[in-house]
């Protein structure tokens, strides 16, 4: 069936304003992309603005993660008061006056405190953008998620591109934080004058497998391992780069765009794949292709070749991971806005504390800590994964039973 066809299962009647939010709601996830990407690779030129060390700076991470802990708790109220387009006209107004002032930022308090905000603007965005989604589409959501994602991911490789095309320029790094917070504006706006979908009606009668706790736990905590790895990897490999294999500042940040590049082509690949196979097949061969991507840039990361090809294959295994494991916990558990909460709370914990941990560790043991950090993360991911599955299963006996 068409984007424009309608059915008793959406919201927003077919035709041009359910396009136009649609065509908003992926500009709007290109958007956190953009300023999601843009800490590191200017975090050498953050702390230089600052006066402080590398090592100090990775609570920025924190400061940012700690935001969105705030903005996935805040966010569920006006999106089920049918509020949901304002939610996003606010943070997308915030997250453009947070990328304005961030190169004028004098003090590192006042920087941590603007990533703060950005981090609660982001995820109060991405929690509105993903609910109003599937109350537009409702059971044919599916290949319209992985397009938002997809969007995140497009926004995420503009950015380090972005970064090495200004940094020559009188005025550097200010100047991506400037073009972002320039096409944030307008984009925000426009959220003014567009129809929202209405929320859908509480079901009852859920089955004890789509309610079942522990398995929502197993879930949570996969995010906020997988989530604490994602970050990690995205955020440090600049500095990283820099500091472990002595590549240029120009270098690495194109090496940053080829994390973001394949992240944004794997998303991409995923429409197609998730709709041919099945989703914890696919789930688990990206699991441990990031896995193994990141053993090699450990191992052989010194080698050119090994270091490009195997962060190319980084990304390429992560960008299915999170939305492909949302999806799949949504038939496996109700997704109520308790649960749709817990998540993000969880991913931006996960977010929040490997990337901190990372940043300590920078400076008393140096960037080699980075690789095996993110590495025994993804191995108690894979674990957690594996204990979904099974309980997955249990479940579904008992239920049959």
């Amino acid at each position: 069936m068409k984007e424009g066809s309608g059915d008793a299962g959406e919201t927003l009647p077919a035709g041009r304003g359910r396009r136009s939010s649609t065509a908003a709601y992926y500009a709007a996830s290109a958007a956190i992309g953009l300023g999601s990407a843009a800490l590191g690779p200017t975090l050498p030129a953050l702390t230089s603005q600052t006066g402080v060390s590398l090592a100090q700076a990775g609570l920025l991470f924190t400061a940012r993660s700690l935001g969105s802990l705030i903005g996935s708790l805040v966010a569920a109220s006006p999106i089920d008061r049918g509020r949901g387009h304002l939610l996003l006209f606010v943070s997308l107004l915030a997250a453009a006056g947070v990328m304005a002032l961030v190169p004028a930022a004098p003090t590192f308090v006042i920087l941590a405190l603007l990533l703060f905000i950005l981090g609660a603007a982001h995820t109060a965005l991405s929690v509105g953008l993903n609910a109003l989604l599937v109350w537009t589409y409702r059971d044919r959501v599916g290949p319209f998620m992985n397009r938002l994602h997809f969007f995140y991911g497009v926004g995420s490789l503009l950015t380090p591109i972005l970064v090495a095309q200004v940094l020559p320029l009188p005025g550097g790094a200010a100047w991506a934080y400037w073009t972002v917070a320039l096409l944030t504006l307008p984009l925000a706006l426009s959220f003014l004058g567009l129809p929202a979908p209405a929320g859908p009606a509480v079901q009852e009668g859920a089955s004890r497998e789509r309610s079942d706790r522990l398995l929502a736990g197993i879930i949570v905590l996969f995010f906020f391992l997988y989530t604490g790895a994602e970050v990690a990897f995205g955020g440090w490999i600049f500095s990283w780069a820099i500091g472990e294999r002595g590549i240029g500042e120009a270098a690495a940040a194109y090496l940053t765009s080829a994390f973001w590049g394949s992240f944004t082509l794997g998303r991409l690949l995923s429409i197609p794949l998730m709709i041919r196979f099945r989703s914890a097949t696919i789930l688990l061969a990206s699991l441990f292709g990031v896995l193994v991507s990141v053993g090699v840039l450990w191992i052989f990361g010194g080698s050119s070749g090994a270091l490009w090809g195997a962060t190319f294959g980084v990304g390429l295994s992560m960008a299915c991971v999170f939305p492909g494991t949302l999806a799949l916990a949504g038939t496996r558990v109700a997704m109520t806005g308790r649960f749709a909460s817990a998540v993000f709370v969880a991913s931006s914990a996960g977010g929040m504390i490997l990337p901190w941990l990372i940043g300590e560790l920078f400076g008393s043991v140096g960037p080699r800590v980075m690789m095996p950090a993110i590495l025994i993360d993804l191995v108690l991911a894979l674990v957690s994964f594996g204990l979904l599955l099974v309980r997955s299963r249990q479940t579904t006996h008992e239920t049959a039973s």
